[in-house]
């Protein structure tokens, strides 16, 4: 029986509509997605063209996070410096406004490697020469500044490398005194804060400096359980002796709690944000 014309023209159209269809959602797969900008202040996780952007909109600070990669007693991971660093990099920029974050320099004197010494005494710590350090945070720095920032802060988490920050800071401000668009600091503050700040902050609640501790403590511990608690071993620190020297300990972490630790992780935060802005040119907080 021969096709009515009606029925013809339905079998078309509908063949229309779905080729239609079929066409758009293959245009819409094929198609390159377009992502929203990152909130993030983190250059690992933003493109160039995201720091790029935020730079011409003001964010000409960049801060430094340097951990280290060394022992911390039975208790504590190798890379505690290095989670601590970032994160409370993270936060003082988020503060800050107008600062974004490197990645962080993992890698930093340890002391002799050998004969070993120091903290190389003990499996897993990483150490490289005072020379090779003091070149990275000098590429470092040239890099950032060959960009448009103009204040580059170095953010040292523990005390062993003071000096390689502060002279390579006096260096590149030296060399560049003719050119002063970018300026280096050694941010000595931030480590005061974490350091003897902390410490003040747990002797008024009681705790001794035997306790509180130099290495690996209960001030380390706590700062560590504070912002990043899984870096802890929480229960064999709770079912095991007190640890000592040579475990690679100096205090004792027992009574580390992370609720103690956020009191030195605030401390730290509104401490450095108010040091970067006594020292950072006015109109770069804009």
């Amino acid at each position: 029986m021969p096709i009515s014309l009606k029925r013809l023209l339905l079998v078309f159209t509908w063949s229309g509509f779905i080729s239609f269809f079929l066409s758009l959602f293959f245009c819409v797969i094929a198609a390159p997605s377009v992502l929203p900008a990152s909130s993030s202040v983190e250059i690992n996780e933003l493109t160039s063209t995201e720091v790029r952007d935020r730079l011409a909109a003001g964010s000409r600070t960049i801060l430094i996070p340097i951990g280290g990669t060394e022992q911390s007693g039975p208790y504590v991971a190798l890379g505690k410096h290095n989670v601590r660093a970032r994160l409370l990099a993270q936060r003082i920029a988020v503060q800050l406004g107008n600062a974004l974050v490197a990645p962080v320099l993992a890698y930093v004197p340890e002391g002799s490697i050998h004969p070993p010494a120091g903290h190389m005494r003990f499996t897993g710590t990483i150490s490289i020469p005072d020379a090779a350090f003091d070149a990275i945070l000098e590429a470092t720095a040239r890099s950032f500044k060959q960009h448009g920032f103009r204040a580059v802060i170095f953010l040292g988490d523990h005390g062993g490398y003071k000096k390689n920050l502060e002279r390579v800071a006096q260096k590149l401000n030296h060399e560049w005194a003719q050119d002063p668009a970018c300026k280096v600091f050694s941010m000595g503050e931030y480590y005061r804060l974490s350091f003897d700040g902390f410490n003040a902050i747990l002797k008024k609640r009681g705790f001794t400096d035997a306790e509180i501790g130099l290495h690996a403590g209960l001030a380390d511990t706590a700062l560590t359980l504070a912002l990043d608690k899984s870096l802890v071993r929480i229960d064999a620190m709770a079912h095991n002796p007190k640890p000592g020297e040579q475990d690679g300990v100096f205090g004792d972490p027992r009574r580390a709690t992370a609720e103690l630790g956020q009191l030195g992780v605030q401390h730290i935060i509104d401490g450095t944000v108010a040091a970067i802005r006594a020292v950072v040119p006015q109109a770069d907080h804009n």
